[in-house]
């Protein structure tokens, strides 16, 4: 069964760059294509990709309130485009339910790379890149605000102890196979905690995983 994508940038060279990349995967389908946010969102209800790739900014309703969209109306993961790696705009884009990120100038092999890894469901930022920008965003949201973090045990409370040492370990950047080694179990029984921990906090992947272990406390920037 083929990966069904979307394509959204309002760069038409890009989009169809990215395209003809994707369409000459077996397993990868290229449903729509879009020229802004609005057209993004529309063709998301119309095709349902299973993943779109969002350029941050774009004309009209940008790829921000675009993702927000998708994440909050659709099952389809959202991969966000870039020019720059450290973009401010990224922050956002993961919160508003993104799986990651890409630069607009990656190369054929990880954009192909990265389509499947995102509709296998796993997060498309690397452990490390995660953790430094959940980190940074949540000390950034706190300083503005001025609100002390939810505390765990009110967020957290609907977990078993096996499932928040998950989430703590998640956080902290540990793959299944790591998780495995330290609980002494196997990767399959982790990949159920893993489920259980996305299912009863309603997050939509690992990175959302990993912003609600630092926004609750449960692990705190630079622990």
């Amino acid at each position: 069964m083929s990966i069904r994508v979307a394509v959204a940038d309002d760069q038409e060279l890009v989009r169809s760059g990215f395209s003809m990349i994707l369409e000459a995967q077996p397993d990868i389908e290229v449903v729509a294509e879009a020229g802004d946010g609005a057209e993004a969102v529309a063709a998301v209800r119309l095709h349902a990709p299973d993943v779109i790739l969002l350029d941050i900014r774009m004309p009209g309703m940008d790829g921000i309130e675009a993702a927000r969209q998708v994440c909050a109306q659709s099952s389809c993961r959202v991969v966000m485009l870039t020019t720059f790696d450290l973009d401010e705009y990224v922050y956002e884009a993961l919160y508003a339910g993104a799986s990651g990120f890409l630069l607009k100038d990656v190369r054929r092999d990880d954009l192909v790379h990265a389509v499947r890894v995102v509709a296998a469901g796993d997060s498309l930022l690397a452990p490390s890149v995660t953790r430094r920008l959940v980190a940074d965003v949540v000390r950034r949201r706190r300083t503005e605000s001025g609100a002390p973090a939810v505390s765990p045990a009110e967020r957290l409370a609907v977990l078993t102890a096996r499932e928040e040492e998950t989430l703590r370990l998640l956080a902290r950047g540990l793959s299944n196979a790591e998780i495995a080694a330290s609980f002494v179990v196997s990767e399959h029984t982790v990949k159920t905690h893993v489920s259980n921990v996305l299912s009863k906090l309603a997050l939509r992947d690992r990175v959302q995983a990993v912003i609600c272990a630092y926004e609750t406390g449960l692990v705190v920037p630079g622990g």
